[in-house]
């Protein structure tokens, strides 16, 4: 029939042929022809009215043809083949259309039949495939109505459809034979595992290499059925080929167009795939990549309003997500206008849609106390009209405990919260399904959990520990095991405190230790839980202890992995908090305790200055490398300088770059996704290669973590003193260069007394530097810090041989950092002036061990007279500055100045002064940003400032020493990590100086000019003049600061402000 016709031509036929019928008794082949007419025009009237009497009147016309038809002896004539074809073609209809199984039985017993004619077939015009097909259809059916046996059926589509594949398939074969593939497996995967599921994919992945272009249908299905083996087994590569797959069917240059009920479907599983995959895992690249494709579905024509909506809202969590992880603006902004677009819905909305938006957090959230009220009030009013059992009751019972959960978020009426318990348990019991039960067990426990804070009685807690165990036993919840332990451990914990029961503690440790490993958690969570491991586990002496703790510093450095340039993964080291933070120095102190002191100097090192150290392992020498593998070496060297160039960036926008509202040249990535995508694509390259070259004989220690045999040669100059800050246990410790370390007992109120000092310190600076308040507390702490630390430590140096007047140097950690050690005092002795630790012996820091081994890496030397940067910026404010100019423009005799002075000293003119130099000084203002030590910088000319990271960028192979005259830039910023020591003084040292001389705090305006005449003429008239000049700058600062000591009106903070750096 053809397809233009309408009913009323159809009509007019059937009753053409009803005429005929009626001039003919039933053997005529007329009357026979005319049944067989109206068996033909009845299915095509159905195929417009979908009215089930026509497809049952044309299967009955085509049963009434078959059955007059003439017996024959010689076997079934071409006639009756092709009325039985149409029969078998019409049940199969009716059984899909109105889920009659017994229809599809007959269907698929006729195919079998008509497969053994091939010859009669095709006589008729009617190729074995198309017969073939329809086979596969029928089993399809009958795996969907459940009459067969599912996985039988399924084999034997498989078997059909690569038959189909040796034959001359056509499109209408690939389109019709290959979807019904998925059909039968969603309907079977639903019961079940499916067995033959990898058989499966292989057919249709052997089907779209062989398919057409314009043959959507097979890359479909099988991007639907990697769909289910994802599912199933969660294989990330199932997820990423159907990702692909779907790409190409949504892309808008695909050949030939792709129509939009296709990208329809594609879109749709596209987006659940993608939210699968980001729910499972959790990662940030994952996200990164998310976004632009949700973007571009979004300002897409053919995607629906439903899909559309669900978009909107994932899109609105991703964007919070980058807000809360990277401090992205643009991301709240985002955000916010996305979860506007949720709450704003037109009423041409269906209620359906509208009720699973409005389920979203961002939109419960969104809604006032009374609105949430009035909400309830609805949704009880509808429950009330709902009959039990229906799927529309269950979804009321489960909003009604989500807005009640909502609603106590706001209130903290108990009353509102044991009614979200009650509706939970009711949501509970009303579902049937047990691959639904999840949803309303993750309610019920967080309902529990609530009610137990707000009310601490313990039948919440141990109901909500009972409904954990049952979240944990079911299937399909690896995307939410670890969150749920770690919420379980924490209830047994809380129990134990109640109870006292030390069987839940041993529990909880139990329960952590399998999740702490699992690969679908973010690894900052995972760093977290594994210090909490090792915290409850040392607190009853557990075995799992170490283990822990290996864990933690395994977990520390991919905590920050993710984090894209050093000041978001500085954001990340302060979010991650003070318990946290101090997981290195516990560590070390529990390896003290054991009396792994190696150990515990190795761990100090991992666990500080991290940031440093990955820059610095960026910059990583190639000499070895280019020896024995040049190419590799090439292209090492190429990816470091990128990844560091990327790393130390300022963070760039979230938002895409638009057009008129469209993105620029259809891409929905903006800066922050793409620097984020590329330096993962970077690491992970990088890391293969770090594979590589350490499978090179000679190679194998290449990139690791130092050992402690390299991290004393840090002591090759004199002692290293280590001071581990630690609420278990403080400890001291001495590296000599040729020994083992050598630790010194603290007191059991070590740790205490220290933060009581810094606290001490930062109270008295609130009344000004230069007041009687900070003069009388700086002086208390120096005794409290010489008895404390000082004392000691001069009596082991004493021990241990190391003669006074010697070098030493400070790697303090924690509170520490902020302390000036280097000034602890005054000192019993026989003279007639207060002796001061740096009277004794000559002290420097050094961030960590590593830096100081990297100072002391030899640089060209010349014989050429040393050159001198002298960056100044005198003004009012500085009256003193021009005093120093004067200072270090007399110099001119022992190095060649050159000066940027006032509006020569730029940001750019300073940075290529320093490339060209040996010595810098710097006298300015000092600037610091609470909570930003990255944008600590240098006031320069007209307002401009050179950053830390703007000094970070810079490499500078051939400087020896800075002394950087200004305020704040040996000082930790308020907010910031101190034991990453991001200061002025470090970030020079970091660019290449070998030696630093910073300030602790503010200084006094003259201090620059007389400091640096002292300083200079000790550094130029050393008798020790063998050494290079960095090394001797440490001994002409404590000559310059006792000469300043000594002038009559100077306080004590004056002197002790300055402080010397690395080698």
């Amino acid at each position: 029939m053809e397809p233009e016709l309408s009913i009323t031509d159809i009509d007019d036929r059937i009753t053409i042929a009803q005429k005929v019928l009626s001039r003919h008794s039933r053997s005529h082949p007329e009357h026979i022809n005319g049944v067989h007419t109206l068996a033909d025009a009845r299915f095509a009237r159905y195929k417009l009215s979908q009215q089930k009497e026509d497809l049952d009147k044309s299967i009955l016309h085509c049963t009434e043809a078959i059955l007059l038809q003439p017996v024959s002896q010689g076997g079934l004539p071409p006639y009756i083949v092709k009325l039985l074809f149409d029969l078998a073609f019409a049940l199969l209809r009716r059984s899909e259309d109105f889920e009659r199984p017994e229809d599809v039985e007959y269907t698929i017993k006729y195919l079998r039949y008509l497969r053994g004619l091939p010859v009669l077939l095709n006589s008729l015009g009617l190729p074995g495939n198309i017969v073939t097909r329809s086979l596969v259809k029928a089993l399809a059916v009958q795996v969907k109505l459940e009459s067969g046996d599912g996985t039988r059926n399924i084999e034997e589509m498989v078997v059909l459809c690569r038959e189909l594949l040796t034959t001359n398939i056509s499109t209408d074969d690939f389109a019709f034979a290959f979807p019904p593939l998925y059909e039968a497996l969603d309907a079977e995967f639903n019961r079940g595992p499916v067995q033959s599921l990898d058989e499966i994919i292989e057919c249709l992945l052997d089907a779209a290499t062989m398919c057409p272009l314009e043959s959507y249908h097979v890359p479909l299905a099988l991007a639907y059925t990697l769909n289910f083996r994802w599912m199933q087994t969660h294989l990330i590569d199932d997820n990423e080929e159907a990702v692909a797959l779907l790409e190409k069917l949504l892309n808008t240059n695909q050949p030939g167009g792709v129509p939009d009920s296709i990208r329809r479907q594609a879109s749709s599983l596209a987006v659940g795939l993608e939210l699968d995959r980001l729910t499972m895992f959790e990662n940030p690249l994952d996200s990164e990549v998310t976004i632009p494709r949700l973007r571009a579905l979004l300002n897409s024509s053919f995607v629906d309003e439903e899909l559309r909506l669900e978009i909107t809202d994932t899109l609105a969590e991703l964007a919070r997500q980058r807000f809360i992880q990277y401090g992205l603006a643009e991301g709240l902004e985002e955000a916010n206008s996305y979860t506007s677009q949720l709450v704003d819905l037109s009423p041409s909305q269906s209620p359906q849609i509208l009720e699973d938006i409005l389920r979203a957090d961002a939109v419960l959230d969104s809604h006032s106390v009374a609105e949430m009220a009035e909400k309830i009030q609805h949704l009880e009013e509808l429950l009330s009209n709902t009959p039990p059992g229906t799927e529309r009751h269950r979804m009321c019972l489960g909003d009604l405990a989500n807005w009640y959960g909502s609603k106590f978020s706001r209130t903290n009426d108990i009353s509102d919260i044991e009614q979200s318990i009650e509706y939970s348990r009711l949501f509970l019991d009303a579902t049937r399904s047990s691959d639904w039960l999840g949803i309303p067990l993750y309610i019920l426990h967080d309902n529990l959990l609530s009610a137990f804070e707000r009310t601490d009685k313990t039948d919440y807690l141990d109901e909500s520990i009972t409904v954990a165990y049952d979240i944990l036993e079911l299937r399909g919840t690896e995307g939410v095991r670890f969150h749920t332990t770690w919420k379980l451990a924490l209830s047994l914990l809380d129990r134990e405190k109640i109870l006292g029961r030390r069987e839940d503690r041993l529990e909880a440790i139990r329960l952590i230790s399998t999740v702490i490993d699992d690969q679908y958690a973010r690894e900052p969570e995972r760093f977290r839980l594994s210090c909490r491991w090792a915290n409850i586990a040392r607190r009853i002496s557990h075995p799992t202890t170490l283990t822990a703790y290996k864990r933690a510093m395994l977990l520390l450095y991919k905590s920050l992995s993710f984090a894209p340039t050093v000041s978001i993964q500085h954001a990340r080291l302060v979010e991650l908090g003070k318990d946290c933070l101090a997981m290195p120095l516990d560590y070390a102190s529990f390896q003290i305790k054991l009396g792994r002191f190696e150990e515990a100097v190795e761990t100090l090192e991992q666990g500080r200055a991290l940031l440093w150290s990955e820059m610095r392992g960026l910059r990583t020498s190639m000499a070895q490398l280019i020896e024995e593998a040049p190419p590799l070496a090439r292209r090492f060297a190429e990816i470091n300088q990128e990844l560091e160039a990327l790393t130390i960036s300022d963070t760039p926008s979230g938002r895409p770059e638009m057009e008129d509202g469209v993105a620029q040249d259809g891409d929905w990535t903006d800066p922050f996704g793409r620097l984020f995508v590329k330096r993962e694509k970077l690491m992970e390259e990088r890391d293969t290669l770090i594979s590589q070259i350490r499978g090179r004989p000679g190679l194998e220690e290449f990139l690791k973590a130092p050992s402690f045999t390299t991290l004393r040669s840090a002591a090759s100059r004199g002692p290293v003193i280590i001071i581990n800050h630690c609420e278990w246990h403080s400890d001291i410790l001495i590296i000599i260069h040729n020994s083992l370390p050598c630790a010194i007992p603290t007191t059991n109120d070590f740790y205490a007394r220290a933060n009581k000092l810094r606290d001490e310190l930062v109270e008295a600076r609130k009344h000004g530097l230069d007041s009687g308040k900070y003069q009388d507390a700086l002086s208390s702490v120096l005794k409290g810090l010489y008895e404390l630390v000082g004392e000691p430590v001069i009596k082991r140096l004493r021990l241990l041989g190391v003669p006074e007047q010697s070098r030493i140097w400070w790697c303090p950690t924690s509170v520490f950092c902020s302390l000036p050690l280097h000034a602890m005092g005054p000192i019993s002795s026989s003279k007639p002036r207060e002796q001061y630790f740096s009277d004794l012996y000559i002290p420097s820091y050094t961030p960590s061990l590593s830096a100081l081994i990297e100072s002391r890496k030899s640089s060209p030397q010349t014989l050429e007279q040393p050159s001198l940067l002298l960056v100044a910026r005198p003004d009012d404010s500085l009256p003193g500055v021009k005093g120093e100019i004067k200072a270090i423009q007399a110099l001119k005799s022992q190095v060649t100045v050159t000066g940027l002075i006032s509006s020569e000293a730029t940001p750019s003119s300073v940075v290529e002064g320093l490339r060209s130099n040996r010595f810098a000084h710097v006298a300015c203002h000092g600037a610091l940003e609470t909570g930003k030590p990255f944008e600590a910088s240098f006031k320069l000319h007209g307002g401009s400032r050179l950053t830390l990271l703007e000094a970070v960028r810079s490499r500078l192979p051939d400087a020896e020493f800075a002394f950087l005259s200004c305020c704040h830039t040996a000082e930790i910023t308020e907010e910031s990590v101190a034991d990453e020591a991001l200061h002025l003084t470090a970030a020079i040292q970091y660019c290449g100086f070998r030696s630093v001389v910073g300030t602790m705090w503010e200084m006094a305006d003259t201090d620059g000019r007389d400091l640096a005449k002292s300083f200079y003429k000790s550094l130029f008239s050393s008798q020790e003049t063998s050494g290079p000049y960095y090394e001797r700058s440490a001994g002409a600062l404590r000559d310059a600061t006792q000469k300043l000591r000594g002038k009559r009106g100077i306080s004590l903070e004056r002197w002790v402000n300055f402080v010397h750096y690395g080698a």
